[in-house]
């Protein structure tokens, strides 16, 4: 009874020193054991780890991609124009060891990271104009500010995989005034490219309208030349027709003759009943005195 009694507080006191000595490390850190305060190991591999307790601790460094999103930051490109920039990096801690001894931790390395960008870039930026920073070159730049905050943050244990732009805006006073002046731009190029449509379209109405002259000249000249020839040959064909029976000719003529004086039911005449216009109509009696 009394080594029940004995064992009892000590195994409680040997579960509670295991449960001071055992430590896990998940997959997404990485430890580092210290010492008072001296590190001692750096544990990268995931998994059930020991130390020594009450005299040693750990301290868990986060081993995914991280996101940075400082605040946004005023650039004066070198055309002088100011430029609201708005990035963000992505950053991964690459040597815990040397990242707990240079910044300590997480919070502080953000911090120190942000005044870097900030810093690089105004350095990149204000060298290039804004017309360069809104182009395609803008990946160029983005780039260098990379690499530059790269080199510095080795030093911190971190790699830097990227540093983009979210946004880049002209301060609200500047904008105002820029698209005031783009507006006004605008309207002028609109009213340069009406004046040119409107001399466009009077030119081409004019060489229409002279054209559609000269079309119909040609016409009417073709079709006097056409209709001349036409009359040419009908008299020829009446003249050869009269030459082969004068008789009916006269016949004929005679009947056009009535058909176009005689026209309608008003038409009255006055003539000879001996007239050579009736002479057709004469012995069948169709001539009566008006």
């Amino acid at each position: 009874m009394k080594l029940g009694k004995f064992l009892i507080p000590v195994i409680i006191a040997a579960g509670f020193v295991a449960y001071l000595s055992l430590f896990s490390v998940k997959e997404i850190n990485q430890a580092i054991v210290l010492q008072f305060g001296d590190p001692k190991r750096v544990i990268s591999e995931p998994g059930l780890q020991v130390k020594i307790p009450f005299i040693q601790n750990v301290v868990f460094i986060d081993r995914r991609i991280l996101s940075l999103d400082p605040r946004p930051e005023e650039v004066i490109a070198s055309d002088q124009k100011r430029l609201i920039v708005d990035a963000y990096a992505r950053f991964k801690i690459v040597d815990p060891l040397k990242f707990y001894v240079s910044v300590g931790d997480e919070r502080v390395a953000r911090s120190r990271l942000a005044t870097i960008i900030n810093s690089r870039l105004r350095n990149v930026l204000g060298k290039q104009s804004l017309a360069t920073l809104l182009s395609e070159d803008r990946g160029k730049q983005m780039a260098m500010i990379q690499d530059g905050v790269n080199i510095e943050a080795q030093n911190f244990g971190i790699e830097i995989i990227d540093v983009r732009i979210k946004r880049a805006d002209l301060p609200q006073a500047n904008s105002q005034a820029i698209y005031q002046r783009m507006q006004t731009e605008r309207e002028r190029e609109a009213k340069e490219f009406r004046a040119k449509g409107a001399e466009m379209a009077i030119t081409i109405t004019s060489t229409a309208d002279k054209e559609v002259t000269v079309i119909l000249a040609e016409a009417r000249k073709l079709s006097e030349i056409m209709k001349g020839e036409g009359d040419g040959q009908r008299n020829k064909i009446f003249a050869k027709a009269f030459g082969k029976d004068p008789e009916f000719f006269s016949f004929y003529r005679a009947m056009q003759a009535y058909e176009k004086a005689l026209i309608g039911g008003e038409t009255s005449l006055i003539l000879s009943p001996d007239s050579d216009f009736f002479k057709f109509f004469g012995s069948a009696g169709l001539i009566k005195n008006q």
